[in-house]
């Protein structure tokens, strides 16, 4: 297959200067692109800036995260194009919905395996921070925020063609009123936490990756989804999450496909991460199922 090529995405949509907008720099510091033997493109020129959510999106910072979309549709596109492999170094998962536009936009129908913590499937009413990095799949599947949707181009992922993984997050986004899974019909591949325990990473990998009988997909990866004690440099920290072991066990089956157009990494904060270990287990962990 082809080697990747890294694109920074330094974002944090809480809007503010810091936290996971750094991690392009600190992934690289830490040997990313050897681990993966990557090419690497550098950085991006975008930011998300903003502490008011707009009165329409519902978003904090959404001209930036809207501006950010756009310009990762027209970077992934065009890198697709051109027979590159994009591997983005985010930043946070409000990246996902301009990546899967572009990549849509290269290759036509595309499909994702969103491995993640969270099911991201809030809009600008229904988020309880107003942070784009709570809507990204919303947004991809058409479900979000209508100026959002527009700017990626409109839906770029049918429900069929989208599987969610490793999600322990069904209490929170119940009480806050969040479309779940099983309303966007039988069609969806959704597998909580608890039931690839049950059915074994590896297995549910290989039965994601047959589900998505698409020509590409797309893998998203938030590091959200480890355990709480496992990694604790990120933002939203949860029990019960993935050990290392078993989010390798996940990886490795889709990272092996020649169907995968690219992935999108996130939510890794080098603020929270004295010393760069969980930086480092990370890059290791990336090499290991990407380049093994």
């Amino acid at each position: 297959m082809r080697p990747f090529n890294l694109i920074g995405v330094p974002i944090d949509s809480v809007g503010r200067s810091g936290g996971t907008e750094l991690a392009p720099a600190a992934l690289r510091e830490l040997g990313v692109a050897t681990a993966l033997g990557a090419g690497d493109a550098g950085d991006l020129d975008v930011r998300i800036r903003g502490d008011e959510r707009d009165p329409t999106t519902g978003v904090l910072g959404s001209s930036d995260v809207l501006a950010t979309t756009s310009t990762l549709r027209d970077t992934v596109a065009r890198a697709l194009e051109a027979e590159e492999r994009p591997f983005l170094l985010g930043g946070c998962c409000a990246e996902l919905p301009g990546a899967l536009a572009g990549a849509r936009d290269a290759l036509g129908r595309i499909g994702l395996a969103y491995v993640d913590g969270h099911l991201d499937l809030y809009d600008g009413r229904t988020s309880p921070t107003g942070e784009a990095a709570d809507m990204p799949v919303a947004v991809a599947l058409g479900r979000g925020p209508e100026r959002w949707v527009e700017a990626a181009g409109g839906a770029s992922l049918a429900v069929e063609d989208t599987a969610l993984v490793g999600y322990r997050d069904q209490v929170e986004s119940l009480e806050h009123g969040m479309l779940q899974p099983e309303e966007l019909g039988p069609e969806l591949t959704h597998v909580s936490v608890d039931e690839l325990r049950v059915e074994g990473p590896r297995a549910v990998a290989e039965r994601v990756a047959a589900a998505l009988s698409v020509a590409h997909f797309w893998l998203h990866l938030d590091v959200d989804v480890l355990d709480q004690d496992v990694f604790g440099a990120t933002d939203y920290l949860l029990p019960n999450g993935m050990t290392w072991a078993e989010l390798g066990d996940c990886l490795r089956p889709l990272a092996s496909r020649s169907a995968l157009a690219g992935v999108s990494l996130a939510c890794y904060n080098p603020e929270k991460d004295p010393g760069h270990r969980c930086g480092r287990a990370l890059v290791e962990a990336l090499g290991a199922a990407f380049s093994g």
